[in-house]
């Protein structure tokens, strides 16, 4: 396997650009001077097989035909790459042992990710868009040959193939309760609304359409023309089907660059200028759909050995992002894990593991308490009791800051867990009313006396970045507002001398039942 992001310089091409880039994903290199060429590798992941050099040119021929239905200027043709004594050549055809799909640079300011990234996308960017996109379905090819890929048995073939190709990220990328409510919410969905999936085959919505409509493959030049590029042409399957799978796409991808208020503005115009308001019925099954095949792609980029390893850490975490908006569009609440009690109770251990389980984003008091006050986690302030950083006033502000961290991740679909004492009620219900759009549950750590000042002793002689101490904790114990408001179904009370798995079964079983 000729690793080709090493083979080619820039000698290896015919114009013998001043520059020249390398971009990868997880199934091509692309090459970028004053053209754009770009090489399939030879990879196989069940729904893709690139793995001969036959099946690498005909999906390159492939690829200039369906993408010349959009974009017919920007697909110059296929070209070979050789092996000659002078290295290997692109478009040379003396000892052919690759090829390429060559097309025309488009500008870079005028990519759609970019435009998303500078926080300039508009309503004209959209109706652009739009615009090419109803006259596109409205030809596009349906009938035999394209409607059996809109049918219930290829939907759920489609669905279920990315359960069985995701299982293995499971605790690495998703939590198994997520994982498992995305498969039964889909499975629910097809089987309640066969009618619906009848009704679109019969109404013409099913077309051979994209397949990859989202902003990677859109460019803007100067809003006078839209290009939407790089279709599907590995797999009919993927190509063809209903044409709200492809409008699902591009608005899930802009809810994934938050763009909430354009999502909704860009489905409304699309219903208004086509006429499928059917279209709606399906929409947030297609999004799931969508934002899960992005996140089980992230998770094959992020087993990519040629990459670096930072780079596979990105795409994970990319792919972490993407099914918690499938959890969105799928109806699952994120969940909040309040961990509360006095310092020394083993409450920031227990967040610690819950997090690892759960995959949730912990926000810790102790480490934003210190980021307000302008300094560095593992630095120590050994105040008094309610004094310097931990003055009331300065603990009203920490908590307002964690809890709008806790708001922003759990709009994004994210878990969360909150680690500090909540000793007041006013905190607590702080969290209540904030919060009220995730599902709360409040893990109370408890432990005897006489183990917390066993703690402390070994604490003091291997400290961590907490700044508590015995006497602040018999200083907490008199100020303690007990949780009197929080209601026996979401309130967890845990004694912290048992083992770790124990408390974490105990509580992601009431959690995630």
């Amino acid at each position: 396997m000729i690793n080709w992001a090493h083979a080619l310089n820039i000698n290896s091409f015919p114009d013998k650009p001043e520059k020249l880039w390398v971009e990868q994903t997880h199934i091509s290199y692309v090459f970028i001077d004053r053209f754009v060429y770009k090489i399939k590798k030879p990879v196989n992941f069940g729904f893709l097989d690139y793995t001969t050099l036959e099946k690498r040119k005909f999906f390159c021929e492939k690829e200039i035909e369906l993408n010349s239905r959009l974009c017919p200027d920007i697909y110059l043709g296929v070209v070979p790459i050789s092996e000659t004594k002078y290295g290997y050549k692109v478009e040379n055809s003396e000892n052919p042992v690759e090829y390429a799909v060559k097309m025309k640079r488009l500008p870079e300011e005028g990519m759609m990710q970019n435009i998303l990234n500078q926080d300039a996308l508009t309503k004209k960017h959209i109706d652009l868009i739009v615009d090419i996109l109803v006259s596109f379905y409205k030809s596009a090819k349906t009938g035999t040959g394209v409607n059996e890929y809109g049918s219930i048995d290829t939907v759920s073939f489609n669905t279920e193939e990315n359960f069985a190709q995701t299982e293995k990220f499971v605790g690495k990328a998703l939590n198994k309760w997520r994982y498992n409510a995305i498969i039964n919410w889909t499975r629910t969905f097809i089987k309640k609304n066969a009618s619906v999936f009848h009704s679109r085959i019969k109404e013409g919505y099913i077309r051979e359409g994209h397949g990859d409509l989202y902003s990677a493959n859109i460019c803007f030049d100067n809003l006078k023309k839209v290009y939407i590029f790089d279709c599907v042409e590995f797999n009919e399957r993927f190509r063809c089907g209903d044409v709200a799978g492809d409008i699902a796409f591009l608005s899930m991808d802009l809810d994934f660059h938050g763009y909430w208020e354009l999502s909704k503005y860009f489905i409304e115009s699309y219903i208004e200028r086509s006429g499928d308001r059917g279209l709606i019925k399906v929409l947030n099954f297609y999004k799931c759909y969508r934002a899960y095949v992005r996140g089980k792609i992230a998770c094959f980029t992020s087993e990519d050995s040629s990459l670096t390893d930072k780079t596979r850490q990105k795409e994970l975490e990319q792919a972490q992002r993407y099914f918690d908006l499938a959890c969105i569009y799928s109806g699952f609440k994120p969940r909040i894990f309040v961990v509360f009690g006095f310092s020394g109770t083993g409450k920031s251990t227990i967040a610690r593991e819950l997090k690892n389980h759960t995959l949730s984003n912990l926000i810790a008091s102790d480490i934003v308490r210190k980021n307000l006050a302008g300094l560095p986690p593992e630095e120590h302030k050994y105040e008094p009791f309610e004094q310097g950083i931990y003055t009331q006033d300065f603990t009203d502000k920490t908590y307002k800051k964690m809890i709008d961290l806790a708001k922003e991740e759990s709009k994004k679909g994210r878990d969360v867990i909150l680690d500090a004492t909540f000793l007041k009620k006013h905190h607590r219900e702080l969290v209540m009313t904030e919060l009220c759009l995730a599902d709360i549950y409040w893990i109370w750590s408890t432990a005897e006396d006489s183990v917390i000042k066993e703690r402390f002793k070994k604490r003091a002689l291997d400290p961590d970045i907490s700044d508590a101490r015995w006497e602040i904790y018999l200083a907490q114990k008199k100020r303690f507002e007990e949780p009197i408001e929080i209601s026996s179904e979401k309130l967890i009370k845990i004694d912290t001398t048992k083992k770790i798995e124990t408390l974490i079964e105990t509580i992601t079983t009431r959690v995630y039942k």
